[in-house]
Parts: C-alpha cells; sequence; structure tokens
C-alpha cells in the first residue's frame, strides 16, 4: 500500500512514455548530425554515429575503450566486443561518417589506446555513465524539435536493425546484429507483429 507521501510524489512513470521507445528515422539522423556538427560537438557527434553503427546497449557504448575502435594510425572498419549482459561476442561495422567522427574525437582528445573512448568529465579516470548518455540523447532528439519523452538509448540500438529489417526482412541477419542468442527475442525486440509477416509473405513472388 503506497503511503500518503509516495502518493503526492507520483509514480516514477508520471509523464513519461512507456514501453518500447521506436528508432529513429532516416531524416532524424541526418538532422541531428547535421545539428552536432554546425554546433562543433566533436565528441557527441562521434557517440551518437557509433551507437547508430554500433547497436549497443548503453552500458556496452559508454565502455568502450580506444583500442576497441582503433588500429594503428587508423579507425577499424568492423570490430568485435564481448557483451557485458550476454557474456557474448557482437561484431558491428563502422561507416565512414562514424569513422571521420571518432577519428576527429581522438584528435581532439588525444586519447590512447587503453583510455575509454567516451570518457567522464567529473569523475576523471572513469567512462561516461549511463544515465549521463541517456541525458546527451534527450539533448540531441531535442536539438531537432522531438519529443526526448517519447524516445531512449534503445531508439539509437534499435534504430540501424529496424532499416535493415525493414529493407531485407531478414530476421537471422538482425539477431546477429544484435547479439541476442534467440530469435524470438528480436522479434520481440523490433515489435514485430503479423501483419509485418503477411507483408514480407505478400512481396514474395513463387
Amino acid at each position: 500500500m503506497r503511503s500518503d507521501h509516495e502518493a503526492n510524489r507520483g509514480s516514477w512513470n508520471h509523464g513519461r512514455i512507456i514501453g518500447p521507445k521506436p528508432p529513429l528515422k532516416p531524416k532524424h539522423i541526418w538532422a541531428i548530425r547535421t545539428r552536432l556538427q554546425h554546433e562543433g560537438r566533436v565528441r557527441d557527434l562521434a557517440m551518437f554515429n557509433a551507437a547508430i553503427d554500433s547497436k549497443l546497449r548503453g552500458c556496452d557504448l559508454v565502455r568502450l575503450r580506444v583500442s576497441d575502435i582503433h588500429l594503428g594510425d587508423s579507425i577499424r572498419l568492423r570490430t568485435t566486443i564481448v557483451q557485458q549482459k550476454t557474456g557474448r561476442p557482437v561484431p558491428f561495422e563502422l561507416t565512414e561518417p562514424t569513422r571521420e567522427a571518432l577519428a576527429s574525437w581522438l584528435r581532439v582528445r588525444g586519447l590512447r589506446g587503453s583510455d575509454w573512448l567516451f570518457p567522464s568529465r567529473s569523475r576523471p579516470g572513469d567512462h561516461l555513465t549511463t544515465r549521463q548518455y541517456g541525458r546527451l540523447l534527450d539533448d540531441w532528439v531535442a536539438l531537432i524539435g522531438l519529443d526526448p519523452a517519447a524516445y531512449g538509448t534503445h531508439s539509437l540500438r534499435r534504430t540501424k536493425v529496424a532499416l535493415v529489417y525493414k529493407r531485407t526482412g531478414n530476421l537471422r541477419a538482425c539477431q546477429l546484429l544484435l547479439g541476442h542468442t534467440k530469435l524470438e527475442s528480436t522479434v520481440r525486440y523490433l515489435g514485430i507483429e503479423v501483419d509485418d509477416a503477411l507483408v514480407l509473405s505478400e512481396q514474395t513472388d513463387l
């Protein structure tokens, strides 16, 4: 039973949109990148692009080290990390815009291979927290007039995979990209409904 104090304070989800947060659309990605570039927010652009390409959970994104994405004198085309939640390796690609943004960030920050890719500014020696990442995301979507309450860090994790599924219908590929152990998890994560499956079937001629 809730106390009077708890009732007055309100529920934790008051005013928030509950449930799976939608992925960003290509026009949103372009708009956010443009704003971050225009404002010279080098770290934020690198992090935003890396989040889209890597499809990582927030806990894994903030724990990336420079050596995970940098080899020799260049940014890797592809890399693999071990997921914190599952302990399983997951590969991802780094597209040209992301490699350019990461290279610019490393030049500005001068990080070494063993350093966190996105170090905390308030806690020397540590990386950004997932809470700080969430606040950055709120800021990014607000820059282009979107409601921060409607999006979360999983929106960025889901964005590229949702496009892959929409264009190919290849659930197995989406499963591998997300690092899910079960295909059913991928189906739930992408919010695939019976109607989606029927549309794909209708588009397949025999």
